[in-house]
């Protein structure tokens, strides 16, 4: 007999995946391999966009070494290779474009002046992807109690469960979660918990470290 998911872990199920579609917080391409190269031209923004949001959910800082790439996965870093002048420089990708054919990447003002293109606006560039980010894991919180026994009474039910549920202390809330849930476990993670009387959880991706970020130019 095949088991059906409940309507309430399918809900929070279509809500997680619709915050996947909008910012981008868990979203990996596979499309870039290390050293990944490609070539094209280099275009770059700000005056409008400073503040705005970026596609994966950031602030848009144009001080900062970002950029707005069409596929690739966001907090991968890459190497921008100004052609003309074989200057170099670091980027994040946490935007989505350029949409203009012949264009590659779309960089902040702080990237572009590190290649000496901001005059010219479009320059002749060579793409390298140096990292990916890692896969995102997630923390799903299964419920917040005033009472410490309340939450290790919780706590320990889940692991007789086999859930590696843990405490969260957050000032007199002791919260249980069970965290460090890849993408791939977590529609079986939030079926199990329903099971046990646990169908209305939150999920929050957990922080993982992103690659490092470099201010360098070179030539």
């Amino acid at each position: 007999m095949t088991r059906r998911t409940p309507r309430r872990t399918r809900i929070l199920l279509l809500i997680l995946w619709s915050a996947v579609g909008t910012i981008g917080i868990v979203q990996r391409i596979t499309a870039a391999e290390p050293e990944h190269e490609t070539q094209g031209y280099a275009s770059w923004y700000a005056g409008k966009f400073q503040g705005r949001l970026t596609a994966n959910g950031e602030v848009f800082d144009t001080n900062e070494l970002t950029a707005a790439h069409r596929t690739l996965p966001f907090g991968t870093v890459v190497e921008v290779r100004h052609l003309g002048n074989d200057r170099t420089v670091e980027v994040r990708i946490n935007d989505r474009g350029p949409f203009v054919e012949g264009r590659v990447i779309d960089l902040s003002r702080a990237a572009a002046e590190e290649l000496r293109m901001t005059a010219q606006g479009v320059a002749p560039v060579r793409l390298r992807v140096l990292a990916e980010p890692p896969p995102p894991v997630h923390r799903v919180q299964v419920g917040s109690f005033s009472s410490p026994e309340n939450a290790r009474r919780v706590r320990d039910r889940l692991r007789a469960a086999g859930l590696a549920a843990q405490l969260e202390p957050s000032g007199d809330v002791h919260r249980v979660v069970v965290p460090g849930v890849p993408l791939e476990e977590l529609a079986g993670t939030l079926e199990r918990l329903s099971e046990l009387g646990h169908p209305d959880v939150l999920v929050r991706v957990e922080q993982v470290n992103s690659p490092r970020r470099h201010r360098a130019g070179g030539g």
